[in-house]
């Protein structure tokens, strides 16, 4: 016999026993993490059984070694589960069950609701919770708006759908507050809103969809929560399953916007899940291979071509740094995969300027591209000079006397800094930012004091509603006529001698 029928005959043999190789056993069991002998034929991200006396608790398989593989226990009975116990494939990869009415619920890592609502669908997917991202023939380009309702992100560092927008920055400097804010505005934005809360308190996250349900946003978001008190491999899964959850309405022709809050808690789990594997730990004791536990994530938010439906997924991933320092491991790893960021300075934040978006550190690589064209004519200039502004005001501590220009750029600058100030969970229209921004461009707020600001734009945004319906429909569509300017200065000039300005 030959040693080339010898080999058939053994791989024939093997094949015809496939049902011996996936069946193991535990070896190890700790911090909801398992090692089990055998299962040579299991695949990453498989779905496997493990026996526990009468009860099936599922685990997924995580890292393939040569003689054992390592498994995540995707269940509270993690702490049952001994070594010894009876592991079976199931040539399964894991994916999460998505239908539309999984809108408005709170659902945990592998889409299960857990809010005390039954989720039932009329029709539903299995969608994967790791594939390959869409290739470059698939997408088209980023040409449409994400309207956030925040006036310095909405004309300074605009969002496109099926972009990658980074919001970085310290704790407690409003992040989430973005985030939030950015899901209620799209209210009348027909976009699919998924929240995925990693690592956050269980009331935190309850306060969060309180807002939401407050602004009347949870009918089209779907909140995706593994808590601080779930286990890492839950932290680690979150994210994945909430891109899964967005590329079902993505293929439906929708637009979606997701929200990851944080990928630093997802990378602290992924590293701890590496560290019990005992895979080498590099900078920061991360495994070499966290720079490809964002990117595969983040490279699935896209705009599909029309050919494929026009939807898309536009992803506004969060990370916490720690004393402003963009240039450590993680946030330099994200910031080189997404298409801009969002920096939010706690300088701003603790001064009152809110939301404390840097407009020097803050960029966006799609720029005017996805910004609506009256936006663009309204505001094109600003960051540029908000920039000037700043310099000068460093420049003019140290005293002297300033020509006329010099001031009015202060003054202005200074005006412009408050037109940019907004509370939070209150978005604004495209027309109310216009007009505010259009008012201070043009040196309708030159002659009033900084603190008199705020109050001139709420006035001057009521009075354009109540009196030109016309316009304000034209401006919120985006449009931009010849006449426009004309008609936001009439606005402007009206508004001054009307009895709004006197209040």
């Amino acid at each position: 016999m030959s040693i080339f029928t010898n080999l058939e005959a053994k791989i024939a043999s093997i094949q015809a026993n496939t049902s011996e190789h996936n069946v193991g056993q535990i070896v190890s069991v700790r911090d909801g993490v398992a090692l089990a002998d055998g299962l040579s034929q299991v695949s990453y991200n498989e779905i496997v059984h493990i026996q526990v006396g009468d009860k099936i608790v599922p685990a997924v398989a995580f890292n393939l070694e040569t003689t054992q593989v390592g498994l995540l226990i995707l269940s509270n009975d993690a702490n049952e589960v001994r070594a010894g116990d009876k592991v079976f494939a199931t040539g399964k990869t894991l994916s999460v069950n998505v239908g539309d009415e999984i809108q408005g619920h709170t659902v945990d890592a592998l889409a299960n609701s857990i809010d005390g609502n039954t989720l039932v669908y009329k029709e539903s997917r299995d969608m994967p919770i790791e594939r390959k991202a869409y290739g470059v023939m698939a997408r088209q380009s980023v040409d449409r708006p994400v309207k956030t309702g925040i006036t310095v992100i909405d004309a300074l560092v605009n969002v496109g759908r099926g972009q990658r927008e980074l919001i970085i920055g310290d704790r407690q400097t409003g992040k989430t507050t973005i985030a939030v804010d950015a899901i209620i505005n799209q209210k009348k934005e027909n976009m699919v809103c998924v929240y995925v809360a990693i690592g956050q308190k269980q009331s935190k996250t309850r306060q969060m969809i309180e807002k939401l349900e407050a602004a009347g946003a949870m009918s089209y978001t779907i909140v995706v929560s593994a808590s601080a008190s779930d286990s890492p491999a839950m932290q680690y899964l979150a994210p994945y399953s909430g891109v899964a959850i967005a590329e079902y309405f993505m293929e439906k022709g929708r637009d979606v916007l997701i929200i990851y809050d944080d990928l630093t808690k997802q990378a602290w789990a992924y590293r701890q899940l590496s560290l019990l594997f005992r895979r080498p730990p590099g900078r920061e004791a991360y495994p070499g291979d966290v720079f490809f536990l964002h990117s595969r994530l983040l490279e699935r938010s896209c705009q599909l071509s029309a050919k494929l439906g026009g939807g898309s997924i536009t992803a506004l991933p969060i990370i916490e740094t720690q004393a402003g320092d963009i240039s450590a491991y993680v946030p330099t790893n994200v910031i080189s995969i997404t298409d801009g960021q969002i920096f939010m300075e706690s300088s701003l934040f603790n001064s009152g300027i809110r939301p404390a978006v840097s407009p020097g550190l803050s960029v966006t690589r799609v720029g005017g591209a996805a910004q609506t064209k009256a936006m663009k004519k309204v505001a094109g200039s600003m960051k540029l000079e908000l920039a000037q502004y700043r310099e000068l005001a460093a420049f003019s501590q140290f005293g002297g006397d300033l020509d006329k220009a010099t001031q009015l750029k202060l003054t202005r600058g200074a005006a412009a800094t408050q037109v940019l100030v907004q509370p939070a969970y209150n978005p604004l229209s495209q027309a109310e930012q216009i007009i505010a921004i259009f008012a201070v461009n043009n040196g309708f707020m030159d002659k009033l004091d900084v603190n008199k600001v705020q109050a001139f734009c709420i006035a001057i945004r009521k009075f354009l509603v109540t009196y030109y319906p016309d316009l304000t429909a034209q401006l919120n569509e985006g449009k931009w006529k010849d006449e426009s300017k004309d008609n936001l200065t009439k606005v402007c000039q009206d508004f001054e001698s009307s009895e709004y300005a006197a209040k």
